[in-house]
């Protein structure tokens, strides 16, 4: 087959003329005479627009999935003394939220097959200070959401999900943004869905909980007949106009770009339905967000490294691919805490082992079944080089 350049991109959704449109109408309106930043009309139509998509009574719209994970620890208390339990899998915000506001993360393993935080293992992991705990819906394949409200029942302990994988996700067909006592999710400019590089939000079916969220976003300010007050310490973790007029063109179209990813990752996973070197990703169907395609290259079946896997790719057949995720005890400022493996051996040998393949709404059926053969002659290329070092130790020399 012809080599041909298969680049993993740095834009997950998709940007066309509405929403250029979009910008374009809101510029205007700010330059007329008299015009401004704000107020912010957008937001609420964006908000509420939001959250009918996500399930949810409540959208508090954020400038970063980071940061509303941030105003939910803050609006749970959580300080010095308290424990955090979430997932090994994962970008480190999830943990470094909860760090950055005192608190000691515990980290429990995921489960095999799904990927996602294993219920079992946290209530394993549970303490008197145990104060929350934050799945990750990873790759945007929905957590046991309903293991997880049981775990709140039985506790009191509050559950926050990491949705930032998981815009148009559902659980047995129903949105997941309503579960829990907060979802938090990212329009970053390699999600589904972005605006305009950055944004996020907080779902919720709290409306007291969605209070303290917004209070927190916009300087603790409360809004009313009294005038604006200041209730509690709060930051400015506002989108601007710009992003909530691009994030309702966005949201118009998130479930065709979703579909479209599904269709794109349901038939790669067929491609390479034959591979045994290669493990699967689960659950990719109507339910799944489909933000990520993650194989997983099986270690206890071949001879080389997924670093090894990963550069041959590269540099024999121009796929690019991403890693997600390092387990988050490997990045430095966690070590420096003292974070480490113990108690996770699934996610370590996960982490070891996960690729993101390059699948993209402007992916084609040429690039996929290139994608496959590239990935099926890398295992052929390192495979009879590993065949050729153990028959040749000394590479032939005598």
């Amino acid at each position: 087959m012809e080599i041909r350049e298969v680049p993993f991109i740095s834009m997950g959704g998709v940007y066309a003329q509405d929403d250029v449109e979009a910008v374009n109408r809101m510029m205007a309106a700010v330059a007329e005479e008299g015009g401004t930043f704000f107020p912010l009309p957008e937001e609420n139509d964006f908000q509420n627009a939001f959250a009918g998509h996500e399930g949810a009574r409540k959208a508090i719209a954020v400038n970063s999935c980071g940061t509303g994970l941030d105003c939910c620890m803050m609006a749970l208390g959580i300080g010095e003394g308290d424990e955090v339990i979430t997932t090994p899998l994962t970008f480190v915000c999830t943990a470094g939220t909860a760090i950055a506001r005192g608190a000691r993360v515990v980290l429990a393993d995921i489960d095999p097959v799904s990927l996602n935080l294993d219920p079992d293992r946290v209530r394993e992991k549970m303490t008197p200070r145990t104060r929350a705990v934050i799945p990750v819906h990873f790759a945007g394949l929905a957590c046991d959401v309903d293991a997880f409200d049981r775990i709140t029942e039985e506790t009191g302990v509050p559950v926050i999900y990491d949705a930032a994988h998981a815009v148009g996700t559902r659980h047995r067909g129903r949105p997941v943004g309503g579960r829990g006592k907060a979802s938090c999710y990212s329009f970053q400019s390699n999600k589904n869905m972005t605006c305009l590089g950055e944004g996020g939000a907080v779902t919720t079916d709290d409306e007291a909980f969605a209070e303290q969220v917004r209070q927190l976003k916009t300087f603790g300010y409360v809004y009313g007949g009294q005038g604006t007050r200041v209730v509690r310490v709060g930051f400015n973790y506002r989108m601007t106009k710009a992003q909530y007029a691009v994030g309702l063109t966005q949201l118009a179209k998130i479930d065709s770009v979703i579909q479209v990813r599904q269709e794109r990752m349901v038939r790669l996973n067929a491609l390479l339905a034959d591979v045994e070197e290669i493990i699967l990703p689960a659950g990719h169907g109507p339910d799944h967000g489909s933000h990520l395609h993650v194989i997983r290259l099986d270690t206890d079946r071949v001879g080389f490294s997924t670093e090894a896997f990963v550069a041959h790719l590269k540099d024999e057949y121009r796929v690019g691919t991403a890693k997600h995720y390092p387990p988050v005890w490997s990045w430095e400022a966690l070590g420096e805490l003292g974070y480490d493996g113990e108690g996770c051996p699934v996610a370590a040998k996960v982490c070891d082992q996960v690729v993101s393949t390059p699948v993209f709404p402007g992916t084609t059926e040429e690039d996929l079944v290139y994608l496959a053969w590239a990935i099926k002659q890398t295992i052929s290329d390192l495979g009879s080089r590993e065949s050729t070092v153990r028959t040749h130790p000394h590479g032939g020399l005598h």
